[in-house]
């Protein structure tokens, strides 16, 4: 069940950060920096927060060590961001996986899962340049059955790590930022 708008300003007076999760291609970079502009704070992508430390792209560091050296540079890398000043925080896709990683969301801050649809989360990494190169398949599925399949699996996670679902599908960037901003009415009287 999720936060009414009024609970999630109660939610956010009481923490700092403005977390984004949800499956690859669901916006969460896209909207993280629209929000971050209009609430006058930094976005860190964590993605590229962990590919800058390591030094190599997110492709490189499976290759190098599979999934689990990527989740303990993400929970690396989530610990110090947390720790930071209030930000809007776009995390990875499978951030939620890890228990100490959903820990730190519910302490530190609010968290909206951005979700779409299979045919809609493909098309968007289809038309995504640097997808291909930079993230690795995570299974031997074709594409959308990789996607249906994940999804399955990490609903129930999204949904318990979050305090409010947005639907993306056919939405632009802008009403997606506008409905969080919404329901967050306490942070628009930020300063910038």
């Amino acid at each position: 069940m999720y936060a009414t708008g009024a609970q999630l300003t109660e939610i956010h007076m009481a923490t700092e950060h403005l977390y984004l999760t949800g499956f690859r291609g669901t916006g969460k970079t896209s909207v993280g920096a629209v929000l971050a502009k209009k609430l006058g704070r930094s976005i860190i992508d964590l993605d590229q927060v962990i590919e800058a430390n390591a030094g190599k792209s997110i492709r490189e560091i499976f290759d190098e060590g599979g999934e689990p050296l990527f989740r303990k540079l993400e929970l690396e890398a989530l610990t110090v961001a947390s720790e930071n000043e209030p930000s809007v925080i776009s995390l990875g896709g499978g951030a939620i996986l890890r228990a100490e990683n959903r820990e730190i969301l519910s302490q530190t801050g609010c968290c909206f899962w951005l979700d779409a649809d299979a045919e809609t989360i493909a098309e968007r990494i289809n038309n995504d340049s640097t997808s291909a190169n930079r993230r690795p398949a995570l299974t031997s599925l074709e594409q959308k059955e990789e996607i249906r399949q994940l999804l399955a699996k990490r609903r129930d996670l999204y949904d318990q790590s979050s305090d409010h679902r947005i639907e993306t599908n056919g939405r632009s960037i802008d009403e997606v930022a506008n409905e969080i901003l919404e329901l967050l009415p306490s942070l628009k009287q930020s300063p910038s």
